[in-house]
C-alpha cells in the first residue's frame, strides 16, 4: 500500500516538490557558506519524493547552531517552500481522493520550514516514536 500511495504523490505533488528543494540546494551549494543548507535540501527533496512509510525525528545532538541555521533557512528559503506545500497541499484536499495526499503535504510544512536538528527515519525506526 505505502508504495502505491508514494507512486501517486510522486506523479501528483512530489515531483515538482523535490525539484524545488533541489533548486533550493543547488543554490545553497554554490554559495560556500551554505553547503549544510544544500545538504539538507537534498535530504528533504528525497523525502519528498517518497514520503509514505517515513517520518521526521528530532535529533538529540542537534544544538545552537542548528537553532540559528534554521533561522537563517527560514528567512532565505524555508517559507516558499512551505508555501508550495501548502497550495499543494489545499490543491489537493479539493478532491476526496487527494486528501491523504494533502493532508502529507501539510505534515511536510514543519521541516521545509525548520530542517536542521531533524532527520528522515523509517516509520517502524524507535527514534520514530520520539518524532517531532
Amino acid at each position: 500500500m505505502r508504495t502505491l500511495l508514494n507512486v501517486i504523490w510522486l506523479v501528483f505533488s512530489g515531483l515538482w516538490l523535490a525539484i524545488g528543494y533541489a533548486v533550493a540546494g543547488l543554490i545553497c551549494c554554490v554559495l560556500i557558506i551554505t553547503i549544510p543548507f544544500g545538504i539538507a535540501a537534498f535530504r528533504i527533496a528525497m523525502y519528498t519524493l517518497w514520503p509514505f512509510g517515513y517520518t521526521v525525528a528530532r535529533r538529540r545532538d542537534a544544538g545552537a547552531g542548528s537553532a540559528i541555521g534554521n533561522v537563517i533557512w527560514l528567512i532565505v528559503a524555508g517559507w516558499w517552500l512551505a508555501l508550495g506545500h501548502l497550495f499543494t497541499g489545499i490543491a489537493l484536499c479539493v478532491t476526496i481522493i487527494g486528501i491523504p495526499f494533502g493532508i502529507a503535504n501539510f505534515k511536510l510544512i514543519p521541516i521545509s520550514l525548520l530542517p536542521l536538528g531533524r532527520e528522515i527515519v523509517p516509520s517502524g525506526d524507535p527514534r520514530a516514536f520520539g518524532a517531532a
